[in-house]
Formats: structure tokens, C-alpha cells, sequence
């Protein structure tokens, strides 16, 4: 989810251009000396963006499945919940629309072109998942920034086939409003929105054939404006052109959010995970420049909107498994 420069205007601050550049250059030496262990931001241990969760290991069938449509937005976005259901035995999926081929933060005349930087880029979502702890990372192929223009139908049909064959109990993703108004993120929610509830219909078909599964929570992740004032301090105001209309983060008020995760035990785990995106690091060194109040809120908490769900529960929530726990032990 991080600003990708083809995707953003950014009114930055004077000389942020040569820090982009300089933090460029550190990763372009870094990629060269990997073998000799310099700059390799991997630490396998633990980490979803969409998708999936399943419970903690007492809770084994229990699943989550996260929805994204971009690389990255596993750790950036999500990576707190992932790494935190993660850790707690939950089994944990991925499902992601494109590769982000274009997401470059480079000079232009160095940008690698769609294919190889795609396949860059699957390379540091599989290291950013093994620090998250995901139990699988599913590509569905579709061309970064084109996801809107995508037969949705089709795209609709290959989630729920994922959903049916995962069987997760709680999905997430993102919210109608796609964050910022990104196209993409936008298609990624109506997509993941229509296959929870068509994956529970025994009259819709996909190829597969597998049994209909009935999703028990769906979740929309929201952000404050405290999490947007605190991206705007780093990034400078998040503003998209699209068709001529001006886009804009669009915070959720605190009265419309259900859901209000602790994930401040796991903030050095999500920022192993997103060092794990390396060609996108020279726009993070300024998440990590801020200072410490924009961190506890970046990072201590996650907030969401609960979507529907089909076990009891009551809000403000504080575990997305609330009421599927209780399901369990009865």
C-alpha cells in the first residue's frame, strides 16, 4: 500500500527528491553484495494484507484469508494482524491480484521494465510472507494499475474458488473507498466483498466444483486520521488523478470502526517483512524517519470495520476470532 511514484502526486518537502535517490543507490549496492550477507533485509521467522486466518492451534480448522491487490500491502498494510495471528498459530493465507510491476521508486531511465520487475517483486512478497509466517501466497496474474479494467466477473469467480478451497473463517480486505481511492484496491474489495458471499452459494459455480463455504466474519480495513495525518507526515499529502478527479485518503470516524487490533508485540516483525520489499525502500526510509507518535500509531494498532459476520459478537471487538472462539469451545 505504500505510495507508489507512478500512482501518487507527492507535494514533498524540499531536497526529499535526493533522499529518494540516495536511499536508491544504498539498495542498488545492497542487491549486489546479497551473497556477501550486506543489506539483505530477511529475517525468516513469522508474518496479510487480504487474506486469510485461521485460528490459534487450538483452534486448528480456524483460517483467515487476506485479499490484496498489490505487493506489499501484506506488510504495510496488514502485516501487524498477520504477524500477530501468525505467532499465535492461526494459519494464515495470502491472496494478490498483481505483482506491483509498477511500483519503481528508481530514476526512470532505470526502471527494468514490467516483467523482470514483477518477478522482483514476487521474490520479496514470498521473503516479506515467511517473516509473517503465511502459510501460502497465491498470485492471480492480473497487470499492476489494470485491476479496475479486469473482467470482474472472472476475478470475483477465481477468489471464491480460493475461498472454497481454504475454507478460511474470517477474510479481510480492503475498504470500499480502496484506502485512497486506488483503482485497484478498490477492485480488490468489490471482488473479495461478492466471492464471500458467493462462495457460501451453493448455485454459484466455478470451475473446481468444490463445496460452498460459508465465511464467518468479513472485515474492511479502516484507517483513522490519525494513520493518514501520520503517512501524509512522511509521504506528503496522498492524492490521486483519476479520470480528471482528484482522490484523497478517506479516513473512517472512530464511531464506524468495529474493530480495534493490539499489534504493538509485532511492530519489528511487520518492519523485517516490509525491508523484505527492497526495491520499494527508498519511499519506506521515511516511515521509519518519523517520529515516535506517528510509530504508535502506524504500528500499535490496527483498526477495522466489521462487514458482516455470522457467530456472535458484540463491539468494540479487540480479536477478529471473537464469537468463532466461543463457536469452537461450545
Amino acid at each position: 500500500m505504500a505510495p507508489h511514484m507512478t500512482h501518487f502526486r507527492m507535494r514533498a518537502r524540499t531536497g526529499e527528491r535526493q533522499k529518494v535517490i540516495d536511499h536508491f543507490d544504498l539498495w542498488q549496492r545492497g542487491r549486489r553484495h546479497q551473497a556477501a550477507g550486506f543489506v539483505r533485509f530477511v529475517l525468516c521467522s513469522n508474518v496479510n494484507d487480504p487474506e486469510e486466518f485461521m485460528a490459534y492451534a487450538m483452534f486448528a480448522d480456524k483460517k483467515a484469508y487476506d485479499a490484496n491487490s498489490n505487493q506489499d500491502d501484506e506488510s504495510l498494510g496488514l502485516g501487524g494482524i498477520l504477524a500477530k495471528y501468525g505467532a499465535e498459530g492461526v494459519e494464515t493465507y495470502l491472496v494478490t491480484a498483481t505483482r506491483g510491476e509498477k511500483g519503481w521508486f528508481g530514476p526512470p531511465e532505470e526502471y527494468p521494465g514490467l516483467a523482470e520487475l514483477g518477478g522482483i517483486r514476487e521474490g520479496e512478497l514470498k521473503d516479506a510472507a515467511k517473516v509473517l509466517g503465511l502459510r501460502e501466497v497465491t498470485l492471480l496474474d492480473y497487470q499492476d494499475g489494470e485491476l479496475d479494467k479486469a473482467d470482474q466477473g472472472l476475478f470475483t469467480q477465481q477468489l471464491v474458488h480460493h475461498i472454497r478451497r481454504i475454507r478460511p473463517q474470517v477474510v479481510v480486505t480492503f475498504d470500499h473507498n480502496g484506502v485512497y481511492g486506488h483503482p485497484d484496491h478498490i477492485a480488490a474489495t468489490r471482488a473479495a466483498t461478492a466471492a464471500t458471499l458467493a462462495a457460501a452459494d451453493a448455485g454459484f459455480d466455478e470451475p473446481s466444483g468444490l463445496p460452498p463455504h460459508a465465511v464467518s466474519k468479513l472485515y474492511y480495513f479502516a484507517w483513522t486520521d490519525e494513520v493518514r495525518q501520520a503517512y501524509e507526515a512522511a509521504f506528503g499529502e496522498l492524492v490521486m488523478q483519476i479520470n480528471g478527479v482528484e482522490r484523497r485518503a478517506v479516513p473512517w470516524p472512530h464511531w464506524t470502526i468495529s474493530t480495534w487490533i493490539d499489534t504493538s508485540a509485532h511492530w519489528t516483525t511487520v518492519w523485517e517483512a516490509i525491508k523484505c520489499h527492497c526495491t520499494q525502500l527508498p519511499g519506506y526510509q521515511k516511515l521509519l524517519d518519523l517520529p515516535e507518535e506517528y510509530h504508535r500509531v502506524l504500528w500499535g494498532r490496527l483498526t477495522f470495520h466489521r462487514v458482516l459476520t455470522l457467530v456472535p459478537t458484540t463491539d468494540p471487538e479487540d480479536d477478529m476470532f471473537a464469537g468463532i472462539r466461543l463457536s469452537a469451545r461450545t
